[in-house]
This record gives structure tokens, sequence and C-alpha cells, in this order.
């Protein structure tokens, strides 16, 4: 079972898995970080910025999830962009070591080969931060996606491209394939840190950490990696049936152990 942290506010989520990034780029300073896009993992990168105020982030590496296929590099919504603009910038990365799949349409045959070598090249994602959509995909992994599946081209159901449409002028302009980190890439990841906020992913949450484990719910492969670990807010926790249990054993846990 993976760990499930219940906090109060999408704040405090964000404050304490810096606190963890912070610690693990202290201690290894070549670190290797699976990076998220979206709103959800907003919070940690903004509580990142002042933990890592003095610390030499010149050698961190990292690979972001996914990234849409066709969609210009310099649009403001490609998550080139997204990162760049997020997580690069503020941060003070070096723009260099920090990776995203290539979404153009030449040579996309092997762009997710490709986006694998780089990932084992670098030698494996230390921490990978994580979402999870209202109907339980993790990356660009729909219901239906196999936990063996490696980077890769997918085709966006249309519940993702509702969700998504926010970040655009219309729906018909988000596009309609993406090339994203599989399952199973997630999982050879050695810390899984999975985020969640608000009422609207209550349902998402509760049949990935507690109902059974299946392909047409892809957040639930994180019930099959050994180290997991589940934030949300109390909304997002609405529908855990083991809350009290999460809230007791994150109260009485050992600092030594972290998360």
């Amino acid at each position: 079972m993976a760990e499930v942290i219940i906090v109060g506010s999408r704040e405090d989520a964000g404050a304490l898995a810096a606190d963890e990034i912070a610690r693990l780029i202290r201690a290894r300073p070549d670190t290797v970080l699976g990076l998220a896009t979206g709103s959800t993992p907003l919070p940690v990168y903004r509580a990142l910025r002042p933990r890592l105020a003095g610390v030499d982030v010149s050698r961190v590496r990292g690979f972001a999830l996914d990234e849409y296929v066709g969609l210009d590099p310099e649009h403001p919504q490609s998550y080139r962009s997204v990162i760049a603009r997020e997580v690069v910038a503020p941060l003070g990365l070096d723009p260099a070591r920090v990776r995203v799949p290539n979404g153009a349409p030449d040579g996309i045959e092997h762009a997710g080969a490709d986006y694998e070598a780089a990932i084992e090249a670098a030698g494996g994602v230390d921490l990978q931060i994580l979402g999870i959509g209202t109907d339980g995909h993790i990356g660009f992994n729909e219901p239906g996606s196999s936990f063996a599946s490696l980077t890769r081209v997918k085709t966006l159901t249309r519940q993702t491209r509702e969700d998504n449409a926010r970040f655009f002028d219309d729906i018909d302009d988000v596009p309609r394939h993406c090339i994203t980190q599989g399952l199973g890439t997630i999982l050879r990841a050695r810390h899984l840190l999975l985020l969640a906020f608000g009422a609207g992913k209550a349902d998402a949450i509760a049949r990935a950490v507690e109902g059974p484990v299946t392909a047409m719910l892809p957040g639930s492969a994180v019930q099959l990696h050994p180290h997991a670990t589940v934030i949300v807010d109390e909304a997002a926790a609405g529908r855990l049936r083991l809350a009290g249990y999460y809230r007791e054993t994150w109260q009485h846990k050992p600092d030594w152990q972290g998360l």
C-alpha cells in the first residue's frame, strides 16, 4: 500500500513535498527529478524556490512526464514552455539538463525510444512527481494503459481534453495526441510522489490507493511501487475509507524515516 498523507491545504502539501525534494538535492546534487505539469504540482515548485536558496542545483537533472504532439514548442501551453516557465527559471536549473519528450511530428516514431534511452543514461529518475486525472490517468496514460508501457504516443480521451481545455482558448485547440512516459517507465522511478487536491479528485484517489489494481485506473499502479507517497488535501481525501488510519500513522511516523 502507498503511504497516504492527508494535509490541510495544497500549500501544506507543496511544503511537505518541497522539503523532501530539497533534502534529496542537498544529499545528492545530481538528483534526477521526474517533473509533472498542470496545476497540481505548482504548490511544490513554488515552495521549492526558497528551500533551494543557496543550494547548488547546477547538476540537477529533470525529465518531464509528457508533451503534446504537434504543438509548437514555443506555444505557452506546450509542456516544454511550462517546464521552462514554472520549474527551470524559478529554481535556477540548467535548461540543458532538463528534458521534455519530443512531440515534433518529424521523428515521432522513435521519440519514445529516444526518451527512454535518455532516462536510462541519466541513471533513472530518483523522485517522480505525479498528479492524477479525474478518470485516474497519470502522465497521459489513459484508462486501459498497460502497466508495462514505456514512453510512447497516445491518443487523448475526450475527458482529458476537456480537463485540459482550461489552459487553451477552446477544447478544439487541445491536441488529440501526446507523447508520454509509460506506466512501466514511471514505476521504475525510485520514489513516486503523487499529489491531488479538491473534491473532484476524491473518487480517483480512493480508487487508486484503495481499489483494485487495474489498467482501467492507471493511478492504481502506485500500489505496485515499493516507495510511493500520496499527499492529498481534506477534499481529495473525502472518499478514503482508511482516512483515520492514514492520519494516525502519519502523526506517529518516526522523523528519521522521511517521506
